[in-house]
This record gives structure tokens, sequence and C-alpha cells, in this order.
């Protein structure tokens, strides 16, 4: 029988009578049975460590699952340990496995693995054929089947008709398209954001008009035809106010940020590091800025791991042959708090790791309560540590933070009857 005994743990759960209040938690088979203060059950384990928090289990909108096809990068396991270490219950994983998702089979395959792993995942299926954005995929058998959400994933929807068209048929059953807002054609060889610093380091550069002109063209459609986008991983200043500009015209526009884009710049790829060779790029400070104005005013509505593991094979090359991409997961809450400003408060930070994810997902709603599901993330959110590879579940090493003094640690996770705790 699974029993854990939380103690003294401050809840971060505005649905919770429990509240900003300390308390002991008591769960059994997957269950609060119990809250309240100095609690004493024989339990299989007790959680008890000073400045201890607790909210809601912590939910992922973007992430690249590796099996089938790439499992020497990353598998199911080696994602939820991953995940859990993070401090995330629950991952919405992109279609971009081989083959893709984008049969009831494949999504199936996800769903059923997903039970017998830690972490909950929920697939994104493709929004066209192979993700090639030629011809779109049976978006509604999909979407009975269990996909929460449709997308091309590590790929922009270039066409523009297949982008109008997905919107109106998304419509049917009120889906969700994720959009990644990138216009390709602009920059094709680009290597990382275009200004002073790729100038000085002789390397092409991807301006900031590949993300704007996408947002915009894809803001028009939305316009147009009505229906539910959500744009992925924003990283500019003139993003974030295009799309701070749709919502106070009453478009159904979400979106969302990678937690690394707030923790490096542009300059910090002098050293040709290709850890730091991402997609998006990481752009300039005053970017940066308004990533932290848009999360305050909720222009941006989520955090998101951007978790995309690589073989050294792909990263140790030289720095224009290098794949994009680098670890998120381990580290997305300990980027967003080593750089969070002052104004921005842990509550807003937990709100766009939990309650805005799973609500854009549909999922249920979850509170800190007795009788309820025990889905939880607990962790330090002051607490500095520094990042040692031992943090590290993947399989992949393609990950900048090691070495790094870092704020704001996970202590693990309960989700139902099974928890991980990290060392």
């Amino acid at each position: 029988m699974s029993q854990v005994l939380i103690h003294a743990a401050k809840v971060f759960d505005p649905s919770s009578p429990y509240h900003l209040r300390e308390v002991d938690i008591f769960i059994e088979e997957g269950q609060i049975k119990e809250i309240g203060a100095n609690l004493s059950h024989e339990v299989t384990h007790h959680i008890r460590v000073e400045n201890l928090c607790v909210s809601i289990g912590w939910c992922d909108l973007r992430c690249v699952l590796s099996e089938p096809g790439f499992e020497h990068k990353d598998d199911f396991t080696s994602l939820s340990n991953s995940a859990a270490a993070g401090g995330f219950t629950d991952i919405t994983v992109l279609p971009n496995t081989h083959p893709v998702i984008q049969s009831k089979e494949s999504v199936h395959y996800v769903l059923n693995q997903s039970k017998i792993q830690l972490t909950d995942f929920h697939p994104i299926a493709a929004l066209t054929q192979d993700t090639k954005g030629e011809q779109i995929t049976e978006m509604l058998d999909l979407h009975h089947a269990g996909a929460k959400a449709f997308s091309d994933g590590i790929h922009p929807i270039s066409t523009t008709a297949i982008m109008m068209l997905s919107l109106q048929y998304l419509q049917t059953f009120n889906g969700l398209l994720i959009s990644l807002p990138e216009n390709r054609e602009i920059s094709p060889n680009g290597q990382m954001h275009e200004g002073t610093t790729s100038t000085m380091m002789g390397t092409k550069g991807i301006p900031s008009l590949t993300e704007e002109l996408a947002i915009i063209r894809d803001l028009e459609l939305l316009n147009y035809t009505g229906g539910r986008l959500h744009i992925a991983t924003i990283s500019t200043a003139k993003g974030v106010q295009l799309i701070r500009e749709a919502k106070q015209k009453g478009l159904r526009v979400t979106c969302d940020i990678a937690a690394q884009q707030v923790a490096f710049t542009d300059e910090d790829l002098m050293d040709f590091d290709t850890n730091l060779k991402v997609r998006p790029p990481f752009r300039s400070k005053a970017d940066q800025t308004a990533l932290w104005q848009g999360l305050a005013d909720s222009t941006i509505d989520a955090i998101v791991s951007n978790h995309t593991p690589h073989d050294e094979e792909s990263k140790k090359l030289e720095f224009d042959l290098a794949d994009f991409g680098m670890l998120g997961l381990e580290t997305a809450f300990a980027a967003i708090m080593s750089n969070c400003p002052t104004e921005i408060s842990l509550e807003m930070i937990l709100d766009k790791l939990t309650v805005q994810p799973r609500t854009l997902l549909g999922l249920p709603p979850l509170s800190i309560q007795e009788n309820q599901t025990a889905k939880l993330t607990l962790f330090q959110p002051n607490q500095e540590w520094t990042a040692d590879w031992k943090h590290f579940y993947s399989k992949s090493k393609n990950t900048p933070f090691v070495g790094k003094k870092l704020k704001g640690k996970v202590l693990g996770v309960v989700n139902g009857s099974q928890y991980f705790l990290a060392e």
C-alpha cells in the first residue's frame, strides 16, 4: 500500500481552502486522505524538508517525444523521469516521432504508455500528413482517439491555405491549433538571432521578422475564420505586442514562452556553445524584458520546457552544422526563478505552469483538498543549487546548465499512487 506523509508544506493553490497555509498532507493509494497540522500516520515515506512548498502538478505544453524512432535520444521512461525531476506530472508531446502521431493507433500508443509511467503523457496529433504541410490529417478521428491539440510540432505551418482550412475545420469540435511562429523562407540558413552579436561572430542570423510575420499572418487568419489558436514559444518584443493587441480585440488566441528564453540572450553565444543553439533563438535583452512584461500582464499564458533532446552526434559539431534544441524539463523552473524580476510573483509563475496549461488542454481541474486525487509538485522556490549531471535523467546531454548556480529547486512529484523524489 502506497502511503506518503508530506510535513509542513506551504500550499500554493488558489482553489484550495489551504492556499498559502502550512499544512501536513497524508496521501494513501493516490488520494489525499487528510490535511492538517502535526499529522501522525504510519506511512511508506515521509517528506520533511525546510521551506517546502506544494502546488498542483505542473503541466508542460511543449516537449519533444523521441519514441518511437529516436529512442537513442530519449524513450518514454527517461522522458518521464526527466519530467518528474523537473516537477511536471503532465507533459504534452509533439507529433514528430517516427512514425508521426497521425493515426488513432499512434495516439493510443502514447496514451497506453502513459498508463505505465509516472508522468501522464498528452499527445498532440499532426495537423498535416507527416507534418509536411501539404494535406490535413483526419483531425476529428484523432480528437476522438484522445489527441489534445493539433500541430506540426517542430515544423511551422508554411502554407497559408492549410492554416486557414485547419482553423475552420477545428471549429467543428472546438479543437486547438498550435502554431510555431516562424517564416523560414526569410532566413533558411539562420543559426542565431540576427543582431550585433551575430555580425561580430560572422554567423548567419535569424531576424525577429521571421517570427513577427508569421504571427501577423496567423492572427489575420484567426480574425477571418474564428477558432482557437495557440502560438508556441514566442521570443520577440513585437510578437508579444501583436498578441496583446489581438487579445484586446477579443480573438481566441493564447501563447507561451520557453523557460530558457529568459535565462540567456544572443550575447551568451559568443563561445559558439552548440547547447545554446535553440529555436527560437535567444534574442536581445530588450526582447527578454518584453517577455517578462507579457508574463506580468497575462499576454503570455503559459511557460513551457521546449524540451528537445539530442545525442552527441547531433550537437558536437561545428556551430552551423549542429541541430537546434536543448534539454528543458529538469531546469525549466530554475531558469525562470533564477532570472525572475521582483515584480513577478511566485503565484503568477505557478499559474502558468499549472492552471493555464491544463485549461488550454481541457484537462480536469485539480485542487489540493481532502478526497481529491494526489497530483502534486514539491519544490523550494528560493533554494540555491548547482546543476550537476545527477540532476538530469534524459539519455541526451545537450544542456548548458551543468555547473551553473541556480535558484528554485524541485524536490519531486506525487502522481496518484506513484511518487518521485529527487536526490
